[in-house]
C-alpha cells in the first residue's frame, strides 16, 4: 500500500510541474499572439495602398500585357504552404497539411503536374517525408517575421510563375479569425484576378504605366504571401494558447484525481493499521 501511495504522490508532482510548463507556455502564446495581431493589421494599409495603385494602373492601362494578369492553361501548379518550426500547436499544422495534401491528390495524377514551396519545419518534414517535389524552403521564421526573413522564398515563388515554370500558384495557410479559430485557406495568388481599380484618384507614373506595373505586380504578390505569414504567426499562436489551455485544464483534472486516489489509498492504509492494532490487542487479552 505505501509502495502505491508513493506512487501516486510521484504522479502527483509530475502533473503540477508539466501543469506549471503548460501555463507558462499558454501565457507566452498569448503575449505572441497580441504582437502578431498588431504585426498583421499594420501590414494591411500597404498591401490595400498598393492594390489600389495596381488597381488603378491595370484599369487605366488598355490592353496592357503581364504574365501575372494572365490566365493560361494549366500544365503545372505551385503551392505555396506556411507551417509553423514547432509542435504543440493543437490542430494548427495538421489541419492545414491535410487540406493541401488532399488538394494534390484530388487534382494531380503524378508528380510532375505540381511543385511545393514551404515555409515551417513542419511542412518541411511532412512533404519530404512523402517524397513530394519541393523546390524551396524557409525555415526558423522568428515569431514576429519581418519580410526580410521570407523575401527568398516569396521572389523566387513569384518569380518562377513569371517564367513560366508552372501556370498558378496557391497559397496554403490558416486564416485567423481569433484565438479558438483559425481556418485552413487556399487561395490562389497567381495569375492576379482582384486588381480591378475602385479609385478615382489620379497618378502620373514614371516612366510610363507599363513600366511601373513591371516593378508593382510582383511586390504586391510578395506583399500578399508576407500578410499570410503574419496570418500564420497570428493562427499558431492562437492555436497555441488554446492547445496549452486545454493541456492545463486536463492536468488539473488528472491532479484531483490523483489527489482522491491518494487520500482513499491513505483511508485505506489508517483502516488497515487500525484494524491490525485491534486485532493485536483483542488477541493479547
Amino acid at each position: 500500500m505505501a509502495k502505491g501511495m508513493r506512487e501516486i504522490k510521484r504522479q502527483i508532482k509530475s502533473t503540477q510541474n508539466t501543469k506549471q510548463i503548460t501555463r507558462a507556455m499558454e501565457m507566452v502564446a498569448a503575449a505572441n499572439l497580441r504582437r502578431a495581431q498588431q504585426s498583421a493589421e499594420s501590414a494591411r494599409p500597404y498591401a490595400d495602398k498598393l492594390k489600389e495603385v495596381v488597381g488603378s494602373i491595370a484599369a487605366g492601362t488598355k490592353g496592357v500585357k503581364h504574365p501575372m494578369l494572365q490566365t493560361r492553361e494549366v500544365k503545372k501548379t505551385g503551392y505555396l504552404v506556411i507551417t509553423s518550426d514547432r509542435g504543440l500547436a493543437g490542430g494548427y499544422n495538421a489541419n492545414v497539411l491535410r487540406k493541401v495534401a488532399s488538394e494534390i491528390r484530388e487534382n494531380h495524377k503524378s508528380t510532375d503536374e505540381y511543385t511545393i514551396f514551404v515555409i515551417g519545419r513542419k511542412g518541411r518534414d511532412f512533404f519530404k517525408k512523402r517524397n513530394m517535389p519541393i523546390t524551396d524552403e524557409v525555415t526558423g521564421v522568428p515569431d514576429l517575421p519581418s519580410f526580410a526573413d521570407i523575401k527568398s522564398i516569396a521572389y523566387a515563388a513569384v518569380a518562377k510563375f513569371e517564367q513560366g515554370e508552372y501556370d498558378q500558384l496557391f497559397l496554403v495557410y490558416n486564416q485567423f479569425k481569433n484565438a479558438m479559430t483559425q481556418i485552413p485557406t487556399i487561395k490562389r495568388l497567381l495569375p492576379l484576378d482582384d486588381v480591378s481599380g475602385t479609385t478615382t484618384a489620379s497618378y502620373e507614373y514614371e516612366p510610363s504605366p507599363e513600366g511601373v506595373l513591371e516593378v508593382l505586380l510582383p511586390k504586391y504578390a510578395e506583399t500578399l504571401i508576407y500578410s499570410a505569414v503574419l496570418e500564420g504567426k497570428a493562427s499558431e499562436f492562437g492555436a497555441r494558447m488554446s492547445a496549452m489551455n486545454s493541456a492545463t485544464k486536463n492536468a488539473t483534472k488528472m491532479i484531483s484525481t490523483y489527489t482522491l486516489a491518494y487520500n482513499r489509498a491513505r483511508q485505506a492504509s489508517i483502516t488497515q493499521e487500525i484494524s491490525e492494532i485491534v486485532a493485536g490487542a483483542n488477541a493479547s487479552s
